[in-house]
Formats: C-alpha cells, structure tokens, sequence
C-alpha cells in the first residue's frame, strides 16, 4: 500500500503559480479605459474621414479603426501567465506552454511609457519562434512594484538549467533581485531598477540581450 501510495504522489504536477496580480476592480477600470479609448479613437478618424467621403465612408473607417483596437484592449485583460515547474503556461484565446529549460532566446525588454519603466524578460518559445513577454517589474520614479519574492524565485531555479540561452545569467539576475530586496534596500538599490533606468530615454521598446545582462550582472555584488 505504500509503494502505491508513493507511487501516486509521485504523478502529482507541480505547483501552478500565478505571474500576475489579479485585480478585479482594477481589470475593470483597465476594460472600461481601453475601449472607451478605442471608441473616442474611432469616432475621431472617422468624423475626419466622414468630412470628405460622406458619412458611409466615415462609419466604414470607424468601424475598421475601432475593431482592432477592442481586440488589442480584450486580448490584454484576458492574458494570463503561470509557471508550473519549469514551463510558463500562457492563456490568451488559446493555452500555450512554454519550458523555460529548452527557450532557445532570452532577453530583458525594457518599455518606457509616460516615465513608467516595465522590465520584462523575453523569452523565445523555441521551434515555434514565438516569444513571450513576462513582466518582472514596473517603476516609476523611485517607487515601483515586482513579481513577489516566491514568483522571482521560481523563475531563477527554472531559468537555472537553461544551457541553450545561458540562462545562468538571468537566474542570478533575478537572484540578485532578492538579496537586495532581503537587505531590506530602497527600489533604487534593486538590480531591476538599476537595469530599467539605465535604458535610454526617449525609446518605448528597448532589449537587452544575453550579454548585456551578463556585462551587467557581473557589476551586482
């Protein structure tokens, strides 16, 4: 009974830990803002348009213009990531799994939008050649919020193992990222806001790749 036992517990799957902070309200407000948006866009180019080839052609426009808009707002709120052992589990419209053992490409993206600076890891889906962006850390001034310290450390032993893209390097990134945040440090001693306000201004996407992370954690401590 016990070989049985321990037999059975074995199959167990791993832990599926949330990358995301679940806030109704917020997720609401998001909803509300972004198709709100999409529709003063939309009313906008087509009230233009409309001026000069009737008003069939200015609903046209509108309608073509605000579609692809809702679906961007509607694909972000329903995007989900977790990590289940060492895959991400990605929901969009669709479950995709992706093992962040075998990523064959991993780099450190850096979106700089109205000075809030988001830090995000891009990881190369393998023979697919899809990438997925997983936010580590959005700042703001000297402010800011992270992946929880459970999630950060999940991701570096996952990432650990990874000879292909050396993931080494980014596992002690995010290593780093804990021991500063243990040290009980200001965000402005923290790797990731080192990392994000060294990016140049003026650019909304920027990447850092493998050995632009790995010149700069040779710098932590």
């Amino acid at each position: 009974m016990t070989e049985q036992g321990g037999a059975k517990d074995s199959a167990v799957p791993p832990e599926r830990l949330p990358l995301f902070a679940e806030d109704a309200k917020l997720r609401r407000r998001r909803a509300w803002s972004g198709v709100i948006g999409a529709l003063i866009v939309a009313a906008a180019c087509g009230g233009i348009s409309g001026l000069f080839g009737g008003q069939l052609v200015g609903l046209i426009v509108a309608v073509v213009i605000m579609l692809p808009l809702v679906y961007v707002v509607l694909y972000t709120l329903r995007r989900r990531i977790w990590l289940e052992g060492t895959e991400l589990i990605v929901r969009t419209w669709g479950v995709r799994r992706i093992d962040l053992v075998t990523a064959e490409r991993l780099d450190i993206v850096i979106a700089d939008v109205r000075g809030t600076r988001t830090v995000s890891l891009l990881v190369n889906a393998g023979k697919r050649r899809r990438a997925v962006k997983l936010d580590l850390a959005v700042f703001a001034g000297t402010g800011g919020r992270e992946l929880g310290a459970l999630q950060l450390r999940r991701l570096a032993d996952a990432l650990l193992n990874n000879t292909e893209a050396n993931g080494l390097v980014f596992s002690e990134l995010l290593v780093a990222e804990l021991r500063a945040e243990a040290r009980g440090g200001g965000v402005a001693e923290r790797p990731l806001y080192r990392l994000a306000s060294a990016a140049p201004a003026g650019r909304y996407l920027q990447r850092f790749p493998m050995e632009a992370v790995s010149r700069f954690v040779a710098t932590l401590e």
